[in-house]
């Protein structure tokens, strides 16, 4: 077999649909062992199907969940190569309006959630590249450019990515001060045209925008298969030179100055 990750284990958080389900595409393309986990496991177990795939429910809130999870993988696979933090929400309140539980809400499931997966991935992770050789493991959790950048009506969401990118950093120095062979970076996406975006533009049930090929205007959406390019390459052993890092996969937005 053939491929930038040919043989790796991989296990993508809510991986039923959206960037979740075009990183499982992207990584199962490319050669990998995919485990899609999600909520939604009929359609966890649609998108595995179709890549030859497992499928696995997952409350990314759950510590019990993630435990039986990688136990699962464990007995499975013998261990874990790729993690995908992907798993996320968003509702929009500013600062005066959003209640504590909503707040809450998102730091289970952006920051409680990747915590738990890192947590109980990493023993899975370790010393992989001994035996496997290659440029070690790697985790990739999902950030936003609401971690780089002031969005006033979304101050739940802006925290926990926020600390998505700062957790991404510190477990990337103790993984590296370990020698455990794990990198760990973040991405930061841009308006990305998926399920959840749609839902909160107004526009749930309906026909996705068509993103067209080639160079985009500034304002425009992207694909989620432009998200999907990037964590396979920080899946890949092209990336083993990138650590700690929280990258904006964004067409510039956060190049811009802004008024």
């Amino acid at each position: 077999m053939t491929g930038r990750v040919a043989g790796r284990i991989a296990l993508v958080t809510g991986g039923a649909m959206g960037l979740g389900r075009a990183d499982c595409e992207a990584l199962a393309a490319e050669g990998a062992k995919v485990i899609v986990t999600d909520r939604e496991v009929e359609q966890a177990h649609e998108v595995a199907a179709a890549i030859g795939g497992d499928a696995l429910a997952l409350d990314v809130t759950d510590e019990t969940q993630w435990q039986d999870v990688m136990q699962a993988v464990k007995e499975r696979h013998g261990g874990l190569d790729i993690l995908v933090n992907n798993a996320g929400n968003v509702i929009f309140e500013d600062i005066e309006t959003v209640s504590a539980a909503n707040f809450r809400l998102h730091l289970d499931i952006h920051v409680m959630g990747t915590f738990f997966g890192c947590k109980y991935a990493i023993p899975l992770m370790k010393h992989r590249h001994e035996a496997n050789g290659g440029g070690g493991s790697s985790i990739v959790n999902m950030a936003s450019t609401a971690a780089l950048m002031g969005y006033g009506n979304i101050p739940a969401y802006t925290a926990a990515k926020g600390a998505i990118s700062a957790m991404t950093r510190s477990i990337a120095v103790y993984c590296q001060d370990e020698g455990y062979g794990i990198r760990c970076n973040a991405l930061a996406p841009g308006g990305i045209e998926t399920p959840m975006v749609m839902g909160v533009s107004g526009r749930a049930g309906e026909a996705p925008i068509n993103i067209p090929e080639g160079p985009l205007p500034a304002d425009a959406l992207g694909a989620p298969k432009d998200v999907a390019g990037c964590v396979l390459f920080l899946a890949s052993d092209e990336a083993r030179f990138l650590n700690g890092l929280t990258i904006p996969v964004d067409n510039g937005l956060d190049a811009r100055p802004h008024h």
